[in-house]
């Protein structure tokens, strides 16, 4: 088992090392590829750089690499080899360099305090850890010293010094007194930032002999103890009454009278100081001062403003506190201390220094025999950091010459690199503020090609859609990819055909023909393979007969048909919605093979049915509506609530139960259910009523509980399915006995406001709960796990109690239990709850972001230790925002936008991200009192994507001939345009489309001239943007070539024409006589004898026309039914339509549907339709034109 473990963790190590290379070559994620190519060693895990240890406990030094093959560990001590075989204290754990230094077992700590550093290393390199200090904890006792009493006089200043010993780490100072209660603090008496304690002016309730100073150490978990010093503060009162017993009635004597003072500083001293912190640390600045009355403490920094969302203020605004200081935050920072009397201020000038800090750390490189890179190192700090390198752990200067590597300062430049250039280099970037150290390898590999797709996998697709072949591939150097189609096919081009860079090979719109066996052929210097996949073309899933609209009477059945075609080869499955959602769980709903069929239909049935074919490659759906209505009203029986119950009774009255007897009211047509009893308290909340019990409806009697010290009065409410009865008239009233309490209050927490208190609250018992007059409550608590007596209080009737001076989050024990005038309830139960919560101390660190594409971003980042959480840990919150877009360079209004983590969570995925653009990102904890420090804020790019449409495309300048485009680049180009793609084709009167033209166009380019195009011919324009990454969506438009002005006037020649009005005048006669016979016939009562006509000429191109299928009045055959023939444009009117264009604008809007904007253009007519629709009535849907007038009769 724990074998397995080890090579699960290994792999994944080395898959996460793979993301993060910045290469030359890109190496697939296949485990199997992983596991065989080499790799220089990788420091994984070690302990920090200042490593205090606990002197009770074994030491672990931790040092983790990976590497292949498996890395070998050594240390140093000191700066010389640490033998670890001749200590046998020490061990390393196998296959790690982690070392174990045995202290329980005789070994000393102190013994092994040091500077340690780990080498992991393979044939490949070595990788060092930084220099790991080793230092044991100390908790030192304190010294003892006399400690005289203080006496001062009321209103004075007074300091108590604390003087801890000096301890590693420095300990964490608090007052308590014998009792071990924290001391009160305010504005008058505080802790400073030394562990003192200052009064800004004493008062003799501060006379106590127990001023008591701890020191805790976390580390070993101990608390020391100082001497308890003596505080006796004289008031002027009794020091009058002393010096009168001694003096004359002729003496003039009596103290001064308490006098008010104006402010001055305790700490720090003087007018001006010095404070130096470094960046990124919290910055602390402490003013306490002295004075009657006590003065407030005012902050400012001179000159500028105190930080936004970085500033806190502690110790009653004593302590200026800004979080993650920077270089920005030096300056001059003034407190000022006011009282009635005067001000005094203090100004201390503050200089943030900054250890080394990256800013752009070495990433390793992978490159193939002959290839160039860089490894860079770039740090910054104040003052500035020096670099330095190493090799393999050896200085630079000293390592072994490597003839393709060239130092140059912070850069090492690698120049026709091969397999014996692989190495672990160091950078080391240091000031006396700290030093950074990172690893980076150059690891150079030779391997011939490498197909990673299976052999033979077969992929399905249907047709028209694109097909994505795979053709995964490794191979150093970098393999060229070439595909053939069939065993002995030639090499595939053209535009037909996509070759992406990862090997893939896709077929835009795959044709039934393009099924087959496709071969892929890798090679590069080092050999050749090859792989073959298969093709299969399948049909689309159509549904044929779609469900349509239906209106049902309530109570009916209705069917819903859809009928699909699908591919032989593919199983559909057909489900069926209700409103987008999965169908009632009800028998009334029978889902056959092709319908759905509702019984019984309901109101609730009305709404959107959707039928959905799902296949493994497509899928289809079709949608109808269900309308329900009324169906026609029957006299039915009038149903009402019951009446209400009357003569209610109380008898068997007792002092915990009484009976109740009442009397039901008319039930009116419903049978009565249930009866419901509730109470009225007329002695605590008159006028309101409770709540009692329900009983059956067959049931007039009903035995209740009852509580102690209530009057109670009752009444009764009947219930049926058609509602609630008004209640009945009261009882008559009856007192209950007082008693002790008999429960305890609900709902008891302990939750703290503020990070030294504890908030204890309950819910109060309501009046009847209380038993008997004089209700209170015994609060009591105590700090868990630390064997504390029971602190008990009693206070009156309230919600909650505040227990002052807790140190921060930690856990008591808490009960709250009730009492009145008679007694005691019950022992409560415990609750375990928490003092006051503070912000977090800590930033999550090793913040790592992983870009899965252009719109999606994975952040990792570390747990923060619990105990630095200071609160309930409620998540993390990760803050991030774009900097700038890569493709316009050009900044904007920074939006940061926050997305929340619940729980220990150390990972999240950043979504809706803008491709092509520069982000930056932080992470914080968050615990229940607010957010902790940000992380260092991370850096990141996503890829380009497609780009969106442009932004517009006009089409102006019509010619006989031409065209001119002009467009808009796209608004969000997501990436650097490649070019633009135009596609064109034309469309004939009946809206069919012609073959299509497709152009590329230089993404420089902002207009295009078409020339060589048809004269009248309207056409339809496609237009979109590439990128590297693909196409965008496209932009579409029409235009229409001008017509030949010879023919348009040519047709203008013939409506002008004297013999062809007369024409049109002789055949309009001939047709209203014709109507003048029939009429006059089927007045005479005789039948006119269409049908035999009709069945005489047998032509179905003139049958007349059904309102409902195509022919009108009662004279049809089977015939009847026949579509027209193709081609035919037969209206009811007899017009026959013309085919072809004559060349004029009548087609295009100067008939009854057309119409044309202001600006020219055209609209309404065309719809992508494949003919038009035909007109009402017997009106021509073309212009009254006398051309097209002698067209119809052609």
């Amino acid at each position: 088992m724990m074998k397995k473990m080890s090579i699960s963790t290994s792999k994944t190590s080395l898959v996460l090392f793979l993301c993060q290379i910045i290469s030359a070559l890109d190496v697939p994620l296949d485990s199997k590829l992983l596991e065989e190519l080499s790799q220089p060693p990788t420091i994984t895990q070690q302990s920090p750089k200042d490593y205090i240890v606990d002197p009770r406990e074994n030491i672990v030094i931790q040092c983790e690499a990976k590497g292949k093959p498996p890395p070998s560990f050594s240390w140093t001590r000191n700066g010389t080899h640490f033998d670890i075989d001749k200590d046998a204290q020490v061990t390393m754990k196998p296959n790690s360099g982690t070392l174990v230094v045995n202290i329980m077992n005789g070994g000393k700590a102190e013994a092994y305090e040091g500077v340690y550093q780990c080498t992991a290393r393979n044939e490949r390199g070595a990788a060092i850890s930084n220099n790991i200090v080793i230092r044991p904890s100390r908790s030192p006792l304190w010294t003892k010293e006399k400690l005289e009493p203080n006496h001062v006089r009321e209103g004075d200043s007074l300091v108590l010094h604390c003087r801890p010993p000096v301890g590693l780490p420095p300990p964490i100072i608090f007052w308590m007194d014998n009792a071990f209660q924290r001391l009160p603090q305010s504005e008058r008496v505080s802790q400073g930032l030394n562990g003192d304690l200052y009064f800004a002016n004493v008062q003799p309730e501060d006379t106590r002999e127990d001023y008591i100073c701890y020191a805790r150490f976390n580390h070993t978990q101990t608390i020391q103890q100082k001497q308890p010093i003596s505080v006796k503060v004289f008031s002027m009162d009794s020091l009058n009454d002393t010096i009168a017993a001694n003096l004359s009635d002729t003496d003039i004597y009596g103290a001064k009278p308490v006098t008010e003072r104006p402010p001055v500083l305790l700490t720090p001293t003087g007018s001006t100081s010095t404070k130096v912190e470094l960046r990124g640390n919290v910055l602390l600045l402490e003013c306490i001062a002295a004075g009657l009355p006590t003065p407030v403490i005012r902050w400012i920094k001179e000159g500028g403003e105190l930080p936004a969302n970085r500033t806190f203020f502690e110790n009653f605004k004593k302590t200026l506190k800004i979080i993650d200081v920077s270089e920005a935050d030096s300056g001059n920072y003034k407190c000022i201390a006011r009282n009635t009397l005067g001000s005094v201020h203090h100004v201390i000038s503050v200089t943030v220094k900054a250890a080394p800090y990256w800013i752009t750390a070495p990433r390793n490189l992978v490159l193939s025999p002959g290839e160039d890179g860089t490894l860079i190192c770039r740090a910054n700090g104040n003052p500035k950091p020096s670099i330095s390198w190493l090799a393999n752990g050896v200085p630079i200067a000293i390592a072994p010459e490597d003839p393709s590597r060239k130092v140059d300062g912070d850069t090492i430049i690698f120049s026709h690199v091969q397999e014996r250039s692989s190495a672990v280099y160091q950078c080391n970037a240091s000031n006396e503020y700290g030093y950074l150290l990172a690893n980076a390898f150059v690891n150079v590999l030779a391997e011939p090609p490498r197909i990673l797709t299976p052999a033979n996998k077969l992929y399905q697709v249907i047709a028209d859609s694109p097909a994505l072949l795979d053709c995964a591939y490794f191979g150093s150097p970098k393999p060229e990819i070439e595909w053939f189609k069939g065993v002995k096919g030639s090499i595939l081009r053209g535009n037909e055909y996509v070759f992406h860079d990862n090997g893939t090979l896709e077929i835009p719109v795959a044709q039934k023909d393009s099924a087959g066996t496709y071969t892929c052929v890798a090679r590069n210097e080092l050999g050749k393979i090859q792989n073959e996949v298969q093709l299969e073309i399948k049909d689309p899933t159509m549904i044929i007969k779609q469900p349509e609209y239906k209106v049902i009477q309530r109570y009916g059945q209705v069917s819903f048909e859809c009928i699909i075609k699908h591919d032989s080869t593919l199983l559909p499955t057909v489900v069926w919605l209700k409103d987008n959602d999965e169908l009632p769980d009800d028998e009334r709903f029978l889902v056959g093979k092709d319908n759905l069929t509702i019984m019984n239909v309901t109101d609730k049935d009305d709404g959107t049915y959707t039928c959905i074919v799902n296949t493994t490659l497509d899928s289809v759906s079709a949608s109808a509506v269900l309308t329900v209505v009324a169906a026609p009203p029957t006299p039915a029986i009038i149903y009402a609530r019951p009446n209400p119950p009357f003569d209610l009774e109380l008898t068997g009255q007792l002092e915990r139960s009484i009976e109740l007897s009442w009397i039901p009211g008319d039930e009116n047509n419903s049978p009565i259910t249930s009866f419901v009893i509730e109470y009225e308290d007329a002695l605590h909340e008159p006028g309101v009523w409770h709540y009692q019990t329900e009983v059956p409806g067959t049931q007039t009697t009903a035995q209740l509980k009852l509580s102690p010290y209530v009057n109670y009065s009752f009444r009764v409410i009947a219930v049926n399915k058609i509602g609630r009865s008004q209640p009945s008239e009261p009882s008559e009233q009856y007192l209950t006995k007082s008693a002790s309490p008999d429960e305890n209050p609900a709902n008891v927490q302990g939750i703290g406001s503020e990070p030294d208190n504890l908030v204890i609250t309950w819910e109060p018992l309501k009046g009847f709960q209380s038993n008997g007059p004089g209700l209170q409550y015994k609060v009591s608590w105590r700090q868990k796990d630390v064997d504390d007596e029971w602190t008990s209080v009693i206070v009156a009737n309230v919600s909650k109690y505040i227990v002052s001076g807790t140190p921060t989050f930690v856990p008591y024990e808490v009960k709250v239990q009730a009492l009145n005038d008679l007694g005691y309830a019950p022992e409560p139960s415990e609750v375990i709850g928490h003092s006051g919560e503070d912000l977090p101390m800590v930033a999550p660190g090793n913040v790592q972001v992983h870009v899965i594409n252009s719109t999606l971003a994975k952040v990792h980042w570390d747990p923060v230790p619990l105990k630095t959480v200071r609160g309930h840990l409620q998540g993390y919150k990760v803050y991030y925002w774009k900097v700038q877009s890569l493709s316009r360079r050009s900044r904007r209004h920074v939006e940061k936008k926050i997305l929340t983590f619940k729980g220990n969570k150390t990972f999240g995925m950043l979504p809706g991200l803008e491709p092509y653009s520069s982000y930056k990102l932080n992470v914080r904890v968050v615990n229940g009192k607010g957010e902790g420090p940000a992380s260092p804020d991370k850096v990141f790019k996503t890829p380009e994507g497609v780009p969106s449409s442009p932004s517009f495309l006009k089409i102006t300048n019509p010619t006989l001939d031409s065209l001119t485009l002009e467009w808009g680049s796209p608004t969000h180009p997501n990436g650097v345009l490649t070019s633009y793609t135009l596609k064109f084709q034309p469309i004939n009167n009946t809206h069919e489309l012609g073959p299509l033209v497709e152009i590329r166009i230089p993404a420089n380019e902002s207009s295009l001239i078409l020339k060589n195009l048809n004269y009248s011919t309207r056409y339809k324009f496609y237009f979109n943007a590439q990128t590297s990454v693909g196409s965008g969506s496209q932009i579409t438009e029409e235009a229409v070539t001008i017509m030949d002005e010879a023919m348009a006037s040519r047709q203008v020649d013939i409506a002008t024409q004297g013999w062809f009005i007369g024409l049109m005048c002789a055949v309009a006669l001939l047709i209203l006589i014709l109507l003048i016979v029939c009429f006059i016939r089927r007045n005479k009562g005789g039948k006119y004898p269409v049908k035999e006509k009709e069945d005489a000429h047998a032509d179905p191109e003139i049958q007349p026309m059904k309102e409902d299928d195509g022919t009108f009045g009662e004279y049809s055959d089977a015939e009847d039914h026949k579509p027209l023939k193709k081609g035919s444009r037969t209206p009811s009117d007899r017009t026959v339509k013309k085919e072809d264009s004559d060349d004029s604008l009548v087609d295009y809007g100067e008939g009854v549907n057309g119409q044309f904007n202001e600006d020219g253009s055209f609209i309404g007519q065309y719809s992508g339709k494949k003919e038009k629709e035909p007109a009402e009535g017997n009106e021509s849907s073309e212009a009254p034109s006398p051309v097209n007038a002698m067209n119809s009769f052609v």
